[in-house]
């Protein structure tokens, strides 16, 4: 049965790197930006949320507050910034890079450098009995609810009309525009869900990995890794990377400890080599 405690584990780390990982997926397959400020957002996110459980003591509230704001941030990051360098790589890069320390500074000014941890909702806070042995509740919860966003997300974009928008502006955004659609706004919008997808994650996984200076560096590197394993600009492959992601860290932190990265870039190397766009990647 402790097998079965290593793979939900896993899962549920796995679960949380696709939040983080689809919004980054998201924002590359429209506008084609490697956003190194993901991480920030994470990072935001967590605080925020915090700081909204402190005062009015409902994680509930942060679960609202903290990724609305994040998203608001990141859509005027992008409209006022981003959009005057668009598919020009180099300075997109700088820029996002540039934010991500200074995200990183004023974090530090307003909540200090001590890492923090989530409390736990009070209904969550708990464990069940898996043969014997406990598990926590709030892990399985972040399990329920990423695999609600990842269906909600699934159907935005396959069933909706501005999914059908937004998929038409992936595979040709000069076509779309001639259309009639605004691919303008399209961006603006991505690029806020994009970041409020990491505030979520930031929010729910505060009470599990925490948050602190360095915390951005760290997720925004795996969510990396997650996305080129399932491919830019797929869902489905942020999902699925997330969740290999996330059992590979697991189980070789278990078995591997010394060797924890090396469990993670060796595999991606390995389907790097297969599939260079990844497992779900176009070319």
């Amino acid at each position: 049965m402790i097998w079965v405690i290593h793979t939900l584990n896993g899962i549920s780390f796995g679960i949380l790197l696709f939040l983080l990982a689809a919004g980054l997926s998201l924002i590359y397959g429209l506008m084609k930006i490697l956003n190194l400020t993901h991480g920030s957002y994470y990072l935001v996110g967590a605080y925020i949320g915090s700081t909204v459980i402190a005062t009015t003591g409902s994680f509930i509230l942060a679960l609202i507050i903290a990724p609305i704001v994040v998203a608001a941030l990141g859509a005027v990051m992008e409209r006022f910034f981003l959009r005057q360098f668009h598919l020009d790589e180099l300075p997109q890069t700088l820029l996002t890079f540039g934010f991500l320390f200074i995200f990183a500074d004023l974090s530090l000014w307003i909540w200090g450098g001590d890492p923090i941890m989530l409390p736990k909702p009070a209904l969550f806070s708990r464990s069940i009995d898996i043969g014997g042995l406990g598990y926590p509740t709030y892990r399985l919860l972040l399990i329920g609810v990423g695999l609600l966003v990842a269906l909600i997300l699934w159907w935005f974009q396959e069933r909706t009309r501005v999914g059908a928008m937004l998929r038409a502006g992936v595979d040709d955004a000069e076509i779309a525009r001639a259309m009639g659609i605004d691919v303008s706004l399209l961006f603006t919008l991505v690029f806020a869900v994009g970041a409020l997808l990491a505030a979520l994650g930031g929010v729910l996984g505060g009470p599990i990995i925490g948050a602190g200076p360095g915390t951005d560096f760290d997720v925004m590197l795996l969510a990396f890794v997650v996305v080129i394993v399932g491919g830019l600009g797929s869902l489905r492959g942020a999902l699925v990377g997330g969740l290999v992601v996330g059992l590979l860290d697991n189980f070789g932190k278990i078995f591997f400890p010394e060797f924890a990265l090396f469990t993670i870039f060796v595999p991606m190397a390995v389907i790097l080599s297969f599939r260079p766009t990844g497992l779900f990647g176009r070319a």
